[in-house]
């Protein structure tokens, strides 16, 4: 039986981790389907693929629709002929396989590889092995190539009407570091074919490569002998937790103690050791004596995709979409609750400026979670709105980021497992948190609002969903509420 054939993905795959290569083609059913979040990225790669080819026009798509890679290796030799740009041309050599994003025709029988990339510059690491195979496999195939391109986003991009591709994209000649690497793309497919062809897996420990240059589709399955509180949550751990791992050591807890360790990373382990939280008294009373009443407690969500939606705005800019503000007039009063939910396929940014300037206070402390997303997002939003600039200068001065204590360990329960985020602050200082919500972070709140109110959804889903979006941003700023709470007990 021949040795199977590696694509342009399973090739960087092998790559990252010999393993997963070696699953993909032997266990593939244990691999993890992409997740929601996953699946988002490579639906806008898409997405952007298609608007590349426009750069290049009166193309041919190659056999849409269809996987088989023989009948679409087939589907490309009988259009190449033309003489056209082709889009997802597929070729094949030595055992690998190519499916090229776009190949443009050029003088003397020759052809340019225009790869796209739905990143906004050139990734080394990753990008240049990808070209490189492409390049491999369509030599040997007979293709003549004159130069290969990496097409990416353009990161000073801002729409104005229409996008023009040309502008929103950056082509990158990578013709001449591509070609110092194909030399080297035969010995690298041939010994990941000795990998497939292993009876068993590699033995490969976890390490960094886990997470680079990709979060592994493994990473769970390799990682599930860790203990809950094991080295790697080791508070900006680095290299640090897999050189314990290393030395045979897994549990936080059992970190000897001749191991230098930060302040903080102390603290997580003497936590950790006593069962009990790590409180600052002093340090809690200074920064809760910063809080000015009517404090109001605040959180956005919002949406960045890849193709810019509204005009002023840039790929992947994160444009508020919603907020949730909750205010707390005097002490032990209770808290009014105000929200904004932008409605209709249009800019949300005027509306969302002009109903969070009614409702906020014009005095008191503005209690935000980790600030300065929210600090940086209205700044975006006074560029392009600049009546709000007076406004956002009376606000930044009152901004209070109560990620603050958090964050410097002045307040840190071991259920922390060495992270601020306010996901686990929350039910560790609390008990309370998002597992009952329908949406339980705001990558979902951002995919879901895109979802119902750019998607072919009915009344009552768009309807539920909105609803959902109340709930779980209403927490974010209740929640604050209740941190704040907790910390002027622990205070006292």
């Amino acid at each position: 039986m021949p040795p199977p054939s590696i694509s342009k993905s399973t090739f960087l795959m092998g790559r990252q981790c010999s393993k997963l290569l070696w699953f993909r083609y032997n266990a593939k059913d244990q691999i993890p389907a992409p997740d929601e979040a996953l699946q988002a990225v490579f639906d806008q790669g898409t997405e952007v693929g298609i608007l590349a080819q426009q750069l290049f026009p009166g193309g041919v798509v190659i056999a849409p629709g269809i996987i088989d890679p023989q009948e679409v290796i087939a589907q490309t030799q009988k259009v190449i002929l033309s003489r056209k740009p082709l889009y997802e041309a597929a070729f094949s050599f030595h055992g690998g396989y190519a499916r090229v994003d776009i190949l443009v025709p050029v003088a003397g029988n020759a052809w340019d590889l225009v790869e796209v990339k739905s990143t906004t510059q050139l990734k080394e690491e990753v990008h240049l092995p990808d070209v490189a195979f492409q390049a491999f496999v369509l030599a040997g195939a007979g293709v003549k190539l004159r130069k290969c391109f990496l097409a990416h986003i353009n990161n000073e991009f801002v729409r104005h009407g229409p996008i023009d591709p040309q502008k929103f994209f950056t082509l990158e000649d990578v013709t001449q570091p591509v070609s110092m690497m194909t030399g080297d793309i035969e010995e690298q497919i041939d010994a990941m074919q000795r990998v497939i062809g292993a009876k068993s897996q590699p033995d490969i420990q976890i390490g960094p490569h886990c997470d680079n240059p990709y979060t592994c589709a493994l990473h769970e399955h390799c990682w599930s002998f860790l203990p809950d509180a094991s080295v790697l949550t080791l508070y900006r751990g680095g290299s640090k937790g897999f050189s314990l791992l290393k030395r045979g050591i897994q549990k936080l807890a059992d970190i000897p103690a001749d191991v230098p360790l930060t302040d903080n990373q102390a603290i997580q382990r003497a936590t950790l050791l006593a069962g009990q939280p790590h409180i600052d008294g002093p340090a809690l009373t200074a920064f809760l004596s910063q809080l000015e009443y009517p404090i109001s407690y605040l959180d956005f969500e919002t949406l960045g995709t890849a193709i810019p939606l509204f005009d002023d705005s840039s790929p992947y800019q994160q444009i508020p979409f919603q907020f949730s503000l909750h205010i707390v007039r005097q002490p032990g009063a209770n808290p009014e609750h105000f929200s904004f939910l932008a409605d209709g396929t249009g800019d949300p940014r005027p509306d969302f400026m002009r109903r969070l300037c009614e409702k906020l206070p014009t005095i008191g402390s503005v209690v935000t979670y980790n600030a300065s997303f929210e600090i940086g997002r209205l700044k975006q939003c006074c560029e392009v709105l600049p009546e709000f600039k007076p406004w956002f200068r009376t606000v930044e001065p009152r901004v209070v980021d109560l990620l603050q204590p958090f964050r410097g360990f002045r307040y840190y329960h071991p259920q922390q497992n060495g992270t601020a985020s306010m996901k686990a602050v929350l039910p560790a200082l609390t008990g309370q948190g998002y597992d009952n919500l329908a949406i339980q972070e705001g990558g979902a709140a951002s995919r879901e609002y895109l979802r119902v109110t750019y998607g072919e959804v009915t009344t009552a889903e768009r309807r539920r969903v909105r609803q959902d979006l109340e709930e779980y941003c209403g927490l974010d700023t209740l929640g604050m509420i209740q941190i704040v709470d907790q910390l002027k007990r622990f205070a006292k």
